[in-house]
C-alpha cells in the first residue's frame, strides 16, 4: 500500500484528494494537515510514502515544509499548485520536491502521479525542465562547481546523467544509448546511490547546479 499525507489549508482540496485516493486499492491517506508545520510533524509520526504539498499554507509554507522532510528515508513530495510554476519551481525542486501537480489536474493524473513519486519517479514535465535550463543559464558558469562526487560514475551513468537533465524518458534514453530500458533504470540506480540523492528530480538539479549541464 502506498501511504498517502495530504497538506492544504483548503479543507474542501484535502477532502476531496483524500477521497479520491482512499479508493485506489493500492493507497492509504494516513492523514492531513492545514498547514505546513502540521504536514512535518504528521509525516514524521506517520511515516507517508507520499506527501501532497500545497505551496501557500499558514504558520509554515510548502517550500519550507518539504526542506524539513527531505532526507534519504523521508516521503517523496509533490508539489500542489494552482500558480504558474517559475515562480518557485526551482526552489521548490531544491528543497527536495519530487515534482509539481496542478490541483486542477484530472483525477487520473493524481493518482498517477501518487505512483510514479512513490515508485522513485520524479514528475517533471518538459515545461519544468525548461524552467531549471533558464536558470542555470542566467548564473555564471564559475558559481557551478564539479564536486569531487562526479568522479565516482562511470563513463556510462555520465552519460545517463546528461540524458536525464535534458528531460529524457527511460524509453528515450534507452533508445538514445541503443541499451535495454531495464539497463538505464538500472544505471539510474546506481547514480542516485553514488551521488546520494533521491530521485530524478534532484538528478536534474544536481546537474545543472554542479555544471555537468551547462545551459547553451
Amino acid at each position: 500500500m502506498i501511504k498517502v499525507l495530504i497538506a492544504d489549508d483548503q479543507a474542501m482540496v484535502r477532502e476531496g484528494f483524500g477521497a479520491l485516493l482512499a479508493a485506489q486499492p493500492d493507497m492509504l491517506v494516513v492523514g492531513d494537515a492545514a498547514d505546513g508545520a502540521a504536514a512535518v510533524a504528521q509525516a514524521r509520526d506517520l511515516r507517508p510514502d507520499v506527501v501532497l504539498m500545497d505551496v501557500r499554507m499558514p504558520i509554515m509554507d510548502g517550500l519550507e515544509a518539504t526542506r524539513r522532510l527531505s532526507s534519504a528515508d523521508g516521503p517523496r513530495i509533490v508539489i500542489l499548485t494552482t500558480f504558474d510554476l517559475d515562480d518557485y519551481v526551482f526552489a521548490a525542486l531544491r528543497a527536495g520536491a519530487s515534482g509539481f501537480l496542478l490541483k486542477d489536474a484530472p483525477a487520473a493524473d493524481l493518482i498517477n502521479a501518487v505512483r510514479i513519486v512513490a515508485a522513485g519517479e520524479a514528475l517533471l514535465a518538459p515545461k519544468v525542465t525548461r524552467r531549471l535550463i533558464e536558470e542555470f543559464a542566467a548564473r555564471p558558469v564559475s558559481d557551478r562547481p564539479k564536486p569531487a562526487a562526479l568522479n565516482a560514475l562511470t563513463p556510462r551513468e555520465t552519460d545517463v546523467l546528461l540524458l536525464i537533465a535534458r528531460g529524457r524518458s527511460n524509453q528515450e534514453i534507452a533508445e538514445e544509448l541503443i541499451v535495454a530500458e531495464q539497463t538505464v533504470k538500472t544505471h539510474i540506480g546506481r547514480i542516485l546511490a553514488k551521488l546520494n540523492l533521491r530521485d530524478r528530480a534532484q538528478a536534474v538539479v544536481f546537474a545543472y547546479e554542479t555544471g555537468l549541464v551547462i545551459p547553451s
